[in-house]
């Protein structure tokens, strides 16, 4: 979905997903720990779920490198 980020600080490693068939925070909780990767195409980065994010179901992750802009709307593979 996006970055996190507050008004003035952007976490270039971190960012908001919303996995599909999540609706609540409960079930957001359950992912918490799992491997996250994103693929580049030539490369896959990996990441972690670090914790829920709001009442919605989004799920923070947080990745080993910074993200590219690229990656803001984009599939990620939760293993």
């Amino acid at each position: 979905m996006n970055y996190r980020r507050s008004i003035h600080r952007t976490s270039g490693n971190q960012i908001i997903a919303q996995p599909d068939g999540v609706e609540t925070r409960e079930a957001a909780a359950k992912l918490v720990g799992k491997k996250v990767t994103w693929n580049t195409g030539k490369r896959a980065i990996a990441g972690e779920v670090a914790s829920a994010h709001g009442k919605k179901g989004a799920i923070r992750v947080r990745f080993e490198t910074g993200m590219p802009g690229q990656c803001v709307g984009q599939e990620i593979s939760i293993l």
